[in-house]
């Protein structure tokens, strides 16, 4: 059974970020069922879902309050479009939202997917500007090794040339400033030593261009498909204040980093502000369906508040606020209220990261880091030819230890759901130092 869903994938199914070719030497995996953190496949071989099936399956798959809530949805209203209607599950999500902003942020704006909410919040951005008459600020501002989504305007503000340079002739270009990355310190630096220097590198572009400059956009505290890149909150706090004066919009886009991921539910409130868009995504609906938003703030929805249609925000996707992928939403938010989810992480996140130190130390690991319920560390490789297949290596290797873990190049991170026991994280650790030494031993 397992082989022949295989070909049959194989035949008809185009796999996303995956070169095809790699599947005639790495086997697909038949995912058959899940249940809380593991996936089994068609032969009962089962894996810790480790990454959180791309980051999204926050509270375990098959999660009998998400179910019970999608099951007593979908016998009330699947969808509706959101253009001249309304809902009560959308009605809902974005007023918990906004309350848990303290209603800076009280205008939530929906679609389906991160790539998409980033397009949103650089369109209002740059809309809202010129509706208010500053129609010069049309240029966007990323981080180097910022990754945002991949389609146009979200990759014009992508800084990952494995996915951007192929379609360059079809991308506005963006202004690239330097990344706070906190592996970036000199001798004698500290991580806020390097807030500090990449944010000078900002304050230096918005004295040039802040006039024609509408946003720059940030992923907080975490740059995950950039290698899991870390910085000190100190960034965020002085970026804030930089904006502020030159008058520059901020996004922060949460799509990975939000919904607890980085110890708090908004990344952004460890360095105590808040931005002018916020994107969410991915973890938002518990892993279930295909849901975004975009947070903003007042000044920006009355920018387009008018009786002039062409002032309007004019965008639309047909799935907008679909009730079900609300109501997943609203369960999941429950889920954090209700148990607690914030202070249990801590717990598992300190005992996760005493059963890594072993691998911590290993000789050949650099820059182990952890940021809430994100662990990462660099692999050593001296041969530029097993570096090159490392991350392919340590997947297949990792299979065969009921581990789901994909690495990013040389970087292995660890970003498991919110649901592991004891035994779970113990066992989590220890598989994945054997999957280490595996593939470092070759």
């Amino acid at each position: 059974m397992s082989q022949d869903w295989v070909a049959r994938s194989l035949k008809s199914v185009w796999h996303p970020c995956t070169q095809m070719q790699h599947h005639e030497t790495v086997p697909l995996i038949p995912v058959s069922h899940g249940r809380g953190a593991w996936l089994y496949d068609h032969d009962g071989k089962r894996y810790l879902d480790a990454i959180s099936s791309w980051w999204v399956n926050l509270f375990g798959h098959a999660n009998p309050r998400i179910n019970a809530a999608l099951k007593d949805q979908l016998d009330m209203l699947e969808h509706a479009m959101l253009a001249g209607f309304t809902h009560e599950p959308v009605v809902q999500l974005s007023e918990q939202l906004s309350d848990m902003t303290g209603n800076v942020l009280g205008h939530a704006f929906y679609a389906s997917d991160g790539a998409s909410a980033v397009e949103i919040a650089l369109k209002m951005s740059f809309h809202a500007w010129r509706n208010g008459g500053q129609a010069d600020k049309q240029e966007f501002v990323c981080l180097e090794g910022s990754y945002h989504g991949e389609t146009i305007g979200a990759l014009a503000v992508t800084d990952v040339a494995l996915f951007k340079d192929a379609y360059g002739p079809l991308l506005r270009a963006a202004r690239t400033v330097a990344s706070p990355d906190a592996r970036n310190a000199r001798e004698g630096e500290t991580a806020q030593d390097v807030a500090r220097r990449a944010a000078a590198d900002v304050q230096r572009l918005f004295e040039e261009r802040a006039g024609k400059i509408a946003a720059i956009i940030i992923e907080p505290l975490v740059q995950c498909a950039g290698g899991m890149a870390m910085h000190d909150p100190l960034y965020l706090t002085l970026v804030r204040e930089l904006c502020d004066r030159h008058q520059v919009h901020m996004i922060l886009d949460e799509i990975a980093v939000g919904c607890g991921r980085t110890g708090t539910f908004f990344a952004c409130e460890q360095a105590g502000i808040w931005p002018d868009f916020l994107c969410l995504s991915k973890g938002i609906s518990g892993g279930y369906l295909p849901l975004s938003l975009v947070l903003t703030r007042e000044q920006v929805y009355q920018a387009f508040y008018s009786t002039d249609v062409r002032r309007g925000f004019l965008h639309s996707h047909s799935y907008t606020g679909n009730p079900l992928a609300c109501r997943a939403a609203l369960a999941t938010l429950a889920i954090f209220s209700e148990d607690d989810v914030l202070n249990r992480n801590r717990v598992r996140a300190e005992r996760l990261t005493a059963a890594l130190a072993p691998l911590a130390n290993h000789e050949r690991v650099k820059n182990f880091r952890q940021r809430g319920m994100i662990w990462a560390f660099d692999a050593i490789e001296p041969d530029a030819g097993r570096a090159s297949t490392f991350s392919r290596r340590f997947f297949a290797s990792a299979v065969e230890n009921e581990l789901l873990l994909r690495p990013i190049g040389g970087t292995v991170y660890l970003m498991p759901p919110y649901v592991l026991n004891d035994g779970e994280i113990d066992g989590l650790a220890a598989r994945t130092r054997t999957v280490f030494e595996s593939v470092i031993a070759g």
